[in-house]
């Protein structure tokens, strides 16, 4: 089963994660998939708009930890890069949303977690449903963010909030999401409101759509290489790193205390 599909209607291109048995927590095969489905969208002349959407009750649980380090192969093949500065698989599924000339709408339902949270911030549009839930959740693995989305996070969100959601690990829900600026809108029916979303778009000229999106990625564009080396560069530490096979192990327990837990540091 194709764990990533694409449909083209009238000009709207769909894209679906679709591991709903596993709440589309993301294996290696999807990493895969979805970059794949982005190179193909970019030869797709027709597509005016894209919609990010997903199969079942939850958007995306996050990675699929079990699956994706039991091999250390795709440990490898996630983050390897020719230079510090270029994205690597991981990243490529957040930001090659961004090297699309065309509008993408990303239509939430459910939990949105870790790598689900990193992959919609690579959006230009997020629409969620009011029971939605987000997360960014590296730190719980002794990890840290390094899908790309820190650079979407420092355009949208304050420094301090974007170091607690991170560095806590904890869930937020959509309407927090909304207010911290993390969304473009709730709806009861996300779905039907990114369509009409994706309508409104349909009518400008396709030519100013690129021209404004290119416009307004230049504000970070300076930066990126530097925060996507950054990112490589702490992920590979910590995983070389003692503290984050405790980390590890803490999560897979999920019985001790936060005071047992700071105590094996």
């Amino acid at each position: 089963m194709k764990l990533v599909t694409l449909s083209i209607e009238q000009g709207i291109a769909t894209v679906t994660l679709n591991r709903p048995d596993k709440l589309n927590a993301l294996n290696f095969e999807m990493f895969k998939q979805l970059d794949a489905t982005i190179k193909k969208l970019k030869k797709e002349r027709q597509v005016r708009v894209v919609l990010l959407t997903a199969q079942g009750a939850d958007f995306c649980t996050g990675l699929d930890v079990k699956s994706v380090m039991k091999s250390g192969m795709s440990v490898v093949k996630l983050l390897w890069k020719w230079l510090p500065g270029n994205q690597n698989l991981a990243q490529r599924v957040v930001l090659g949303w961004q090297s699309l000339p065309i509008p993408v709408i990303a239509v939430i339902n459910g939990r949105c977690w870790g790598g689900g949270t990193q992959i919609v911030l690579g959006a230009d549009y997020r629409i969620a449903s009011p029971d939605a839930s987000f997360a960014i959740m590296e730190a719980r693995w002794g990890l840290a963010p390094d899908m790309g989305a820190s650079l979407s996070l420092s355009h949208l969100i304050g420094r301090d909030q974007a170091l607690l959601l991170s560095s806590t690990a904890e869930p937020f829900s959509a309407d927090q999401a909304l207010k911290l600026g993390l969304l473009t809108a709730t709806d009861a029916e996300p779905l039907t409101y990114a369509r009409q979303l994706a309508q409104s778009l349909m009518v400008r000229s396709p030519d100013t759509l690129a021209a404004i999106k290119r416009l307004y990625q230049t504000s970070y564009g300076a930066t990126t290489r530097k925060t996507l080396a950054r990112e490589t560069y702490n992920q590979v530490r910590l995983l070389l790193s003692k503290n984050t096979r405790i980390a590890i192990n803490n999560q897979q327990a999920d019985h001790t205390t936060p005071y047992q837990q700071a105590k094996k540091w």
